[in-house]
């Protein structure tokens, strides 16, 4: 897959509904054109966020009022706009387009989401500049009819912002850019032991000490830069994150990673960590710290945090993490000794889950479902509802699918972090490498799995960790194209054909072009992408077919 030579090299050429991405259930052109002007008219039966969607949409497109410009359009030529159509499952939608109307038809706002992006991806490229207005006469839109449906209703990207931070803006661009592929859910991983990247009203030492460190260090063992890091999102800049998501039908989903991952939040409250330890220093990027005590008054800080965090965004799904959590301590410590007696565990493992459990039902009794990655569910830190995101592999992610909802998030071929081919001029990453056509190949719901396991596959999500990621123009670099290829496959559901998805694929670059999206290109990286002979230059080939073994030996570890 992908033999194209050159990322501007165009390929065969494509009428718009077959050049679509993800590729649609049914799409079918037909003759004539609808042109859509400032002053074309909306009407049908929508809920007001709908309405905003599209009045966004075409203000967007038509960069609003065209004074002293006459309108082509006749008098019935409109938008028709039904959400909540019965019929249309959620994400699905109908539109069709005839000389004189767009309409759009939804299963809810979501699907009219996914038809404004389909019906942008009609028009031309130039639609994705922000300085493209539309010729005097409207943007001439071909007829035709697409009727479409995800198969799988989870469709999402990771964003860690702990490792190295992104300014808001990044975050609103990257919404952007994930729509334009009809995901649907943005995760943000807003701790680790390197930065706390969220405001706390309540408790505030978390983001004034806990989200900067005094520098970053250049790999394992290698030099500290010296250079200041840090950052984070004030709950206003949370809730505007949340809403402008929403307007382009994706939910945002923040994470707060415990009780391991913590230094930061150790950093900025002593007291919620081992006795005696000294305070947590944020890591320099590269090691982790030990845990949070289990212990009430942690659970009682965190709650107060969640529930900022919850009232800022309306989330109805928040991400605690529970991975890679060094417990060795607990026993020891005579506190977190009686809390687990009380809780009735004998051992750490099973306090991990008591504790996760406990913060579960909390977010339950505020509307909210959690989500673990899979060593909750090794602990028991689950409720019967808990959504299991399994990075370690199909065996872990088939283990959770017997009982609970899973979002496949395996580290091949979802990390995104991890460098995209055995070129040496690739910059230095975590490992690799995980190919644009190993993504392609991914296949969310197993067809060894069981009926039963397949049936509790959600969906799925890409992750990029951003230990090796310290900018925009890089985490481009890694997500595109990959991106494309994960959510076509998430939204078809199965392994695209190689020649249909490189042609449509080769349009969709020409819209990333449009939009400013430092993408790989498809031959490898340009000069300024790659690694050079510095400190970025690539340690070593990577060794995929270990670390998929390594993953394995650990799948049933907590």
């Amino acid at each position: 897959m992908t033999n194209i030579p050159h990322r501007r090299q165009l390929g065969p050429v494509l009428d718009a509904f077959r050049a679509l991405l993800p590729r649609p259930g049914r799409a079918q052109v037909s003759s004539g054109h609808c042109r859509l002007t400032a002053d074309i008219p909306i009407a049908g039966a929508h809920s007001p966020l709908a309405g905003a969607m599209l009045r966004s949409f075409l203000s967007e497109l038509l960069h609003g009022p065209m004074p002293g410009i006459p309108s082509n359009t006749t008098e019935d030529t409109r938008v028709l706009l039904t959400d909540g159509a019965e019929g249309h499952a959620p994400g699905a939608y109908t539109l069709r387009v005839s000389p004189t109307q767009v309409e759009i038809t939804a299963g809810g706002t979501e699907g009219v989401a996914h038809a404004l992006t389909t019906l942008r991806q009609l028009l031309p490229d130039a639609v994705y500049r922000r300085a493209a207005g539309p010729p005097s006469e409207g943007w001439r839109v071909p007829c035709g009819v697409v009727e479409d449906e995800p198969v799988f209703a989870w469709r999402g990207a990771m964003l860690d912002v702990a490792r190295h931070f992104f300014p808001k803006r990044t975050i609103l661009r990257y919404v952007d850019l994930l729509a334009a592929h009809r995901f649907n859910r943005l995760h943000l991983h807003l701790s680790d032991d390197q930065g706390w990247r969220v405001e706390s009203r309540r408790h505030p030492e978390l983001h004034t000490t806990g989200s900067w460190r005094t520098s970053t260090r250049l790999g394992p063992g290698g030099p500290d830069d010296g250079t200041p890091h840090g950052g984070y999102y004030t709950l206003d800049d949370l809730a505007e994150i949340a809403g402008y998501a929403r307007l382009r039908g994706i939910t945002l989903v923040p994470e707060i990673d415990v009780p391991g991952h913590t230094s930061s939040l150790r950093a900025a409250a002593p007291l919620l960590g081992r006795p005696g330890e000294p305070q947590a220093v944020l890591d320099t990027v590269w090691e982790g710290g030990t845990s949070v005590a289990p212990v009430a008054r942690t659970e009682a800080y965190l709650r107060d945090v969640l529930e900022e965090i919850i009232e800022a965004t309306g989330a109805p799904y928040v991400h605690l993490g529970g991975d890679e959590c060094s417990m060795d301590w607990w026993a020891e410590d005579p506190e977190v000794a009686a809390a687990m007696a009380a809780a009735g565990c004998t051992e750490p493992r099973e306090m991990h889950g008591h504790f996760l459990r406990s913060l579960g039902r909390f977010l339950a009794g505020l509307g909210v479902r959690m989500i673990v990655w899979d060593e909750g569910y090794v602990t028991g830190g689950v409720l019967p509802d808990t959504i299991v995101m399994a990075w370690r592999g199909d065996e872990a992610s088939g283990r959770a699918a017997t009982t609970h909802d899973v979002v496949r998030s395996p580290l091949f071929p979802t990390y995104f972090n991890f460098d995209q081919s055995d070129l040496d001029a690739e910059r230095r990453s975590e490992g690799g490498p995980i190919t644009l056509t190993d993504v392609a190949r991914f296949a969310p719901a197993p067809t060894d799995w069981s009926k039963e396991q397949r049936a509790h596959v959600l969906g799925g999500q890409f992750q990029i960790w951003t230990e090796w990621v310290p900018d925009e123009r890089h985490l481009d670099y890694l997500a595109f194209p990959r991106a494309c290829a994960l959510a076509e496959v998430l939204w078809s559901g199965g392994v695209p054909d190689p020649a249909d998805f490189d042609a449509r694929l080769v349009r969709q670059l020409r819209r990333l072009d449009a939009m400013g999206v430092e993408y790989r290109p498809l031959a490898g990286p340009h000069p300024w992408q790659t690694g050079g002979t510095g400190v970025w230059k690539r340690s070593s080939p990577g060794r995929i077919a270990e670390t998929r073994k390594w993953l394995d030996s650990i799948s049933n570890q907590p």
